[in-house]
């Protein structure tokens, strides 16, 4: 499939040390908390073929050529994580709860770049591709997907769909693999419509909590920044 391979970044090792120091200061893992919230860093899970989305700096050798997206088996690989922020038009408050039917990015904590997709071929299933793309953040109107679920908030426990806004497919998996170098990693793409193959939940990380007023009430209106 052509793919390149890059050194480790300055941005991948400045990423593990936030974490590590999440976990050891509390920013928090919010174990506790029933949904996801703005700013929470996720691991997101394929629940019909049990694989984590994935990227890592490397490219697609056809289609976009941009940042490929894949499902990985591996439990513990910290190119699993993504961070869930707002759009460049509608902010999001850290640890407010991401609400169904709300526009979100996800973006490539190793990396900087939003998960995003358009109109070309995805290189095994020939559905539509999914990719990695943008700098620090900061991408365009295809890195935007709206979540869908069933009740008021994403809840952690839920299975719940991403349909990409402007082309309205759902993100999905249906199971193809690359052969080397990333030999069983899964092909990662779009398709119109809903299945069993574009239903996600949401696994291990550092879930943001909301900010509680001086009475102890829990308070979504705060002017944080975004994580």
């Amino acid at each position: 499939m052509g793919y390149l391979s890059s050194a480790v970044s300055p941005r991948f090792i400045a990423n593990h040390l936030f974490l590590l120091l999440s976990c050891l200061f509390g920013l928090s893992l919010g174990t506790e908390l029933s949904f996801v919230t703005c700013g929470s860093v996720v691991k997101l899970l394929n629940v019909k073929h049990n694989v984590r989305l994935h990227s890592h700096d490397v490219r697609y050798g056809s289609g976009s050529g941009q940042q490929s997206v894949t499902g990985v088996t591996a439990v513990e690989d910290s190119n699993s994580y993504w961070r869930v922020r707002g759009t460049s038009d509608a902010f999001c408050h850290r640890g407010t709860p991401i609400k169904c039917g709300q526009t979100i990015r996800l973006t490539h904590v190793n990396t900087g770049r939003n998960l995003h997709s358009h109109y070309f071929i995805s290189p095994l299933s020939s559905n539509q591709e999914v990719s990695a793309f943008g700098e620090e953040g900061e991408g365009d109107h295809l890195d935007e997907w709206t979540v869908q679920c069933a009740g008021s908030v994403w809840k952690r426990e839920e299975a719940v769909r991403f349909r990409h806004k402007a082309t309205e497919a759902l993100l999905s998996v249906t199971g193809e693999q690359y052969g080397r170098p990333i030999h069983g990693q899964r092909e990662v793409h779009a398709m119109l419509g809903p299945s069993q193959h574009s239903l996600w939940k949401a696994m291990e990380g550092i879930f943001m909590k909301p900010n509680e007023s001086p009475a102890g009430t829990r308070d979504f209106s705060h002017s944080h920044t975004e994580f």
